[in-house]
């Protein structure tokens, strides 16, 4: 199969040419018909599977086909500001050889980028992708018209869920038509996106892509350490790291800035990405590491989804991540385009029942590195320790 085969409008087909694209991947090929049908959606995919082209070029092509009127047609809400850039530049490429306008509304920008944000609202572009925060923003100003909207798409719903974003989404979605048509994609499918889908979706197909497990030529390792190891073993690992990429994940802001902090007085050229900061500078952080300016990120998970960036050498989990799919999401932006990379996990005895959470869900082990002896001695590895205290975050 081919995206001839879905019948495209001829503009919108040279700009899926122009960008490289020549299969579709299995949730394009299984959503694009149901949506082209005008059905609402759920669907479970995670990031890396072509989901965004899922939504995108169905929606596009019927806006080409269909809407030739004024006013908003399709709204997306994301959870993230990068996720938003991110979707609204896929839709650039993809309408290059239209006219179809969209825009990207997130916070964290200045006064000037928030009248640009309404003068698109007010002006009729085509597709708004926002973060729920700053279009709630807008929404409350009283000039934004949703009534012409005929698509609604929730993205990454499940993370919306656990950023608190709940009655945000429901209060975008009671300005928007009752008649229209509604996607909702979700890495999971927890009891809490159940509920949601049944207040906003109606008679929804359903499709589940299997979580992709990490590719083949990713090194995974880990090492079983006490938290005052982790300091001076990161330092040691980056030692030898001259001239390559190392993505660097913290769990909490407060941990990141103090590894950046830290690494910085060894002499090493970092820089930290969290949501503290403002657009402009979360924007110039991640360009420079695309352009490998900057050697070293240390990131909280606003970059763990829905973030390109090629030939990342290294990743690291200074913290195990509290769900055992962010493990797959963070270990995956390295080992990209058929390259090889490292992925090395830091596991604390807090630690150590979530990641054999996450070894279930790889289905094997990932192998146990033992540190030099200069660190001390380290703690066994028993993933049933402290099982009852983190549990509940993994059902």
């Amino acid at each position: 199969m081919n995206f001839n085969d879905f019948e495209f409008d001829s503009r919108l087909l040279e700009g899926i040419d122009s960008l490289g694209f020549t299969i579709p991947t299995p949730i394009q090929e299984q959503a694009i018909p149901v949506i082209s049908q005008g059905r609402d959606l759920i669907g479970s995919a995670q990031t890396g599977t072509g989901k965004t082209a899922a939504f995108l070029l169905p929606i596009t092509d019927r806006i080409l086909k269909e809407d030739h009127g004024t006013g908003i047609k399709a709204l997306v809400i994301v959870p993230t500001r990068e996720l938003a850039d991110q979707i609204d530049q896929h839709m650039e490429g993809l309408s290059y050889f239209t006219s179809i306008s969209s825009v990207a509304i997130y916070g964290g920008t200045d006064g000037a980028t928030f009248t640009r944000e309404k003068n698109a609202l007010t002006g009729g572009v085509d597709l708004v992708v926002c973060t729920p925060g700053r279009m709630i923003a807008h929404l409350n100003m009283g000039y934004v018209n949703f009534s012409t909207i005929r698509t609604l798409v929730l993205d990454e719903a499940d993370r919306m869920l656990d950023m608190g974003f709940h009655d945000d989404i429901m209060k975008i979605i009671s300005h928007v038509p009752k008649e229209r048509q509604t996607l909702l994609f979700s890495a999971t499918i927890p009891p809490d996106i159940r509920t949601l889908s049944k207040k906003i979706l109606h008679n929804p197909a359903e499709i589940n892509i299997a979580l992709s497990k990490p590719a083949e030529k990713i090194l995974q390792l880990a090492y079983s350490v006490y938290d005052t190891q982790k300091l001076p073993l990161v330092k040691y690992l980056l030692g030898n790291s001259k001239g390559r990429t190392i993505l660097i994940f913290c769990s909490t802001k407060s941990s990141t800035k103090l590894l950046s902090r830290e690494l910085k007085r060894s002499g090493l050229d970092v820089q930290e990405i969290h949501s503290d900061l403002v657009q402009k500078e979360r924007e110039k952080v991640m360009q420079g590491f695309r352009n490998k300016e900057i050697q070293v990120l240390v990131a909280t998970d606003v970059v763990s989804r829905g973030i390109d960036v090629e030939n990342i050498d290294m990743v690291l989990n200074y913290d195990v991540p509290n769900d055992a799919e962010d493990y797959i999401h963070r270990i995956g932006r390295t080992a990209r385009a058929a390259a090889s990379g490292v992925a090395i996990t830091f596991i604390n005895p807090d630690g150590q029942w979530k990641f054999g959470e996450i070894e279930k869900l790889l289905g094997k082990p990932v192998h146990k590195g033992a540190i030099p002896g200069q660190f001390g001695e380290t703690p066994d590895y028993n993933p049933r320790v402290n099982r009852g205290r983190f549990r509940k975050r993994f059902k």
